[in-house]
């Protein structure tokens, strides 16, 4: 195995299947992905883990063919969460500084940031993530970046995320039984907007949606900001089971026949294409029309875009978006659904893939909007690895100059003992020869005490 500590690895838990990436950043400045797992998902419900088990099985298995692909042993990884449970919120808070001519600092802003996760949420409910939007600094309005500038109080707006603590504690159980470590959890719209849009449309304004197998995500930007996130609790897999129903035939069928023959406008099917499906257990194989297939399909995804274009209009900023829509998401990828979105939501739209960032390895197996979110996680991993690795290096310098500030103890130097030649000449006794001298003049005074007389 390789060693990981270079490596990122990005973890979608998706309700219709789990994705693992493994990847880096190279000396380009391109993502390379050098590993992929994938495992289908049987204990998510609309973004919501529903079965641990069932989950953990899937992540293992989707980590262990990454590894096998990779040659690189997963221990770290980066998480999306989205889910119907997710909610967002505005907030303003404000930092009053000691000194108004010094200027703002990066730690500053850090701690504004910071003191935006102690805001008090619902009951059960813990705050994910807080993006800052604008600053505000002495009543000054429209500032992205504050630091530099001198003033007595900071300001901000935040776009503030927060979830159910009790899908936030069950995705941590999946990953810990799966013997991982979670490093960072990312809301996945905020994750795949950094894998399929541009800076330019960020600027200009875009409605990112992603458009999942339980749920769709929506995430709005302008002025490069994050305005406004939703989730619609409504995917690809509501889909599958109209065609279910409506077709009379299984679910690995309807799934089947929505992936290669479906499509979202009716009209640009022909009358007479027929579908054969097999029957169950000898009896005779069904005919589906793909026009009807088609039919049923478009009546749910129109149902989805006015959602997704009511949720757009009371946001405030549908005639702002100027880049329109961008869809990616596995439910994303059907024929003529961007036809049908223009039509319906009278906005420009195009299809997402995660495709702009990496370089050559492995993309031809990455161009699919169902990679968005793992690419993007790995994304939002390097710049949060990179970001640690630059807050360890400005520690380490400061330390050293506090080390090299303090007072350093002076060297004495000991006055060296001068002897006199004479003294130096002389013999030293030994100790042993003043013991055996002693030794000696007791011997003879016993002698001649015992003998001296006898003579």
């Amino acid at each position: 195995m390789i060693d990981s500590q270079e490596f990122i690895v990005g973890l979608d838990i998706g309700t219709t299947k789990i994705c693992v990436l493994v990847g880096r950043k190279n000396e380009h400045e391109k993502i390379e992905i050098v590993g992929i797992g994938k495992s289908d998902s049987h204990g998510v419900m609309r973004g919501v883990v529903s079965n641990i088990d069932k989950t953990v099985d899937a992540i293992k298995k989707a980590v262990k063919e990454a590894e096998d692909s990779s040659g690189v042993e997963i221990k770290n990884v980066y998480v999306g969460i989205a889910g119907q449970h997710i909610r967002s919120m505005q907030h303003r808070g404000q930092l009053l500084r000691n000194n108004a001519e010094t200027e703002i600092t990066v730690d500053e802003i850090k701690k504004l940031v910071q003191d935006m996760r102690r805001l008090a949420v619902p009951a059960g409910d813990r705050i994910i993530d807080s993006l800052p939007q604008e600053f505000i600094v002495d009543n000054e309005l429209g500032i992205k970046d504050p630091v530099g500038m001198c003033g007595a109080k900071v300001e901000a707006d935040f776009h503030i995320i927060t979830g159910q603590v009790s899908a936030i504690q069950n995705i941590r159980k999946c990953i810990e039984k799966a013997g991982l470590n979670l490093v960072e959890m990312f809301l996945e719209p905020h994750a795949s907007s950094s894998a399929v849009l541009s800076a330019d449309e960020k600027e200009a304004g875009v409605a990112l949606v992603d458009i999942g197998g339980g749920t769709s995500d929506i995430a709005i930007f302008q002025d490069g900001i994050i305005r406004h996130t939703c989730v619609i609790p409504f995917g690809g897999n509501i889909i599958t089971e109209d065609i279910k129903d409506g077709c009379q035939v299984m679910r690995a069928h309807a799934e089947l026949l929505k992936v290669r023959f479906g499509s979202a406008l009716e009209q640009e099917t022909q009358d007479n294409q027929v579908v054969s499906i097999p029957g169950l257990r000898g009896r005779e194989p069904r005919e589906i029309s793909v026009r009807n297939l088609s039919r049923i399909i478009q009546a749910r995804m129109e149902e989805m875009i006015e959602m997704i274009d009511a949720e757009i209009m009371s946001s405030g900023y549908k005639h702002k978006l100027i880049a329109g829509i961008v869809l990616t998401g596995g439910g994303s990828y059907m024929k003529h659904l961007v036809q049908l979105v223009q039509f319906k939501t009278g906005m420009d739209a195009r299809i997402g893939l995660p495709t702009e960032h990496l370089a050559s390895v492995k993309v031809d197996q990455l161009k699919h909007p169902m990679f968005s979110t793992g690419v993007g996680l790995i994304l939002k991993g390097i710049e949060d690895w990179e970001e640690k690795d630059r807050e360890q290096a400005v520690l380490s310098e400061k330390r050293k100059e506090e080390i090299l500030s303090q007072p350093q103890p002076q060297k004495i130097e000991m006055p060296v003992m001068e002897i006199e030649e004479q003294e130096e000449k002389k013999p030293r006794k030994s100790f042993f020869n003043g013991i055996l001298k002693g030794v000696k003049e007791i011997f003879s005074e016993e002698v001649d005490e015992n003998f001296g007389g006898k003579n």
